[in-house]
């Protein structure tokens, strides 16, 4: 850490902007349990302080990561060298009225969904086994059995990167497959309004039980993974199958380096057996990406996050492509 940046981080602590912490490590922050720490880890109370973070860093030009449940990222071995902002359970708070459903960017997923089909409300079955936060799922238009949550949308309430309260509509976040418009803008997802049709509570109910026994069944669950790290494509479900099931057929079932595994469960998981590094995994990655363009000439594209010490959120395969078995 540079001098300047030491004193920018201790100037911004010392504002009222949630509850922060020095040199926390991110490993206690995801679900892959990896990653050295952040120089300045801040978890907000409410959007005023989000906007006075995202301004200050702004101004200079300090790295920012936003973060909820860390289930979908791979931070990198040195830490993150900024501030790293975790938007949690201090902004979580669940309304519903009628069919209308107003959730906090830090609400767990699995909580909303359960909310919905207790109040009678249908659509959100499909996230009752997703363990992010609803930010995160926005920002990603994340859901399950090829649904994303963009289909109920209405609007979703942002802080853009120059610290400006702003609604969006759902044609604004223009959704497809697991992208939003969102990602990449550097904005904070704070809330998000859904639609929910009147379900069936009993019916509903019974298909979330359903899934999360199916998972239960399918997925690790006591090992640290990140859920699925490969994306599946229409092209490649309908030729190959999904990724699982394509890695498991080019026998790399539990293929391991370091301490990352190819799940022995499911084949498009990488477990954390124990004190695996980010550069276990990229390399794992890398492996099989290329037996896979090798076999089949399909191109295996990440679904996880890697976050560099810079704060640069890309595709994992985009570094892992490029890191060499040096580890560099």
């Amino acid at each position: 850490m540079t001098e300047q940046l030491r004193i920018n981080l201790e100037k911004l602590a010392a504002k009222e902007v949630g509850t922060v912490s020095f040199a926390e490590p991110l490993s206690f922050h995801n679900s892959w349990k990896i990653g050295g720490s952040a120089d300045l880890f801040i978890e907000p109370d409410n959007s005023d302080q989000i906007a006075e973070i995202l301004r200050f860093v702004l101004a200079n030009d300090i790295p920012l990561v936003v973060i909820g449940q860390g289930t979908n990222l791979l931070f990198d071995d040195a830490g993150v060298r900024g501030v790293v902002l975790k938007i949690g359970e201090r902004m979580a708070d669940i309304q519903i009225s009628g069919g209308s459903i107003v959730a906090g960017g830090g609400t767990w997923v699995p909580q909303l969904s359960r909310m919905s089909m207790q109040a009678g409300l249908s659509g959100l079955e499909h996230c009752i086994g997703i363990p992010g936060t609803v930010g995160g799922l926005v920002m990603m238009n994340g859901g399950s059995q090829r649904k994303g949550i963009g289909e109920n949308v209405v609007n979703v309430t942002i802080v853009s990167r120059d610290g400006h309260l702003k609604k969006l509509t759902q044609s604004d976040c223009r959704f497809a497959y697991r992208y939003s418009s969102l990602q990449g803008t550097g904005c904070v997802v704070v809330a998000v309004e859904l639609n929910c049709p009147a379900g069936d509570r009993k019916n509903n109910r019974r298909e979330m039980v359903n899934d999360l026994r199916s998972r239960r069944q399918k997925f690790p669950r006591k090992q640290p993974n990140c859920g699925s790290v490969f994306l599946s494509t229409t092209e490649m479900h309908t030729t190959l199958g999904p990724p699982g099931k394509i890695i498991e057929d080019a026998g790399l079932k539990g293929l391991q380096v370091g301490q990352a595994e190819v799940s022995q469960q499911h084949s498009n998981f990488i477990v954390n057996l124990g004190g695996a590094s980010s550069a276990d995994v990229l390399t794992l990655i890398r492996q099989i990406r290329g037996e896979i363009r090798q076999m089949l000439g399909f191109e295996l594209d990440c679904e996880v996050r890697y976050v560099s010490p810079q704060g640069d959120i890309t595709p994992a395969h985009f570094k892992a492509d490029a890191f060499d078995l040096s580890g560099k």
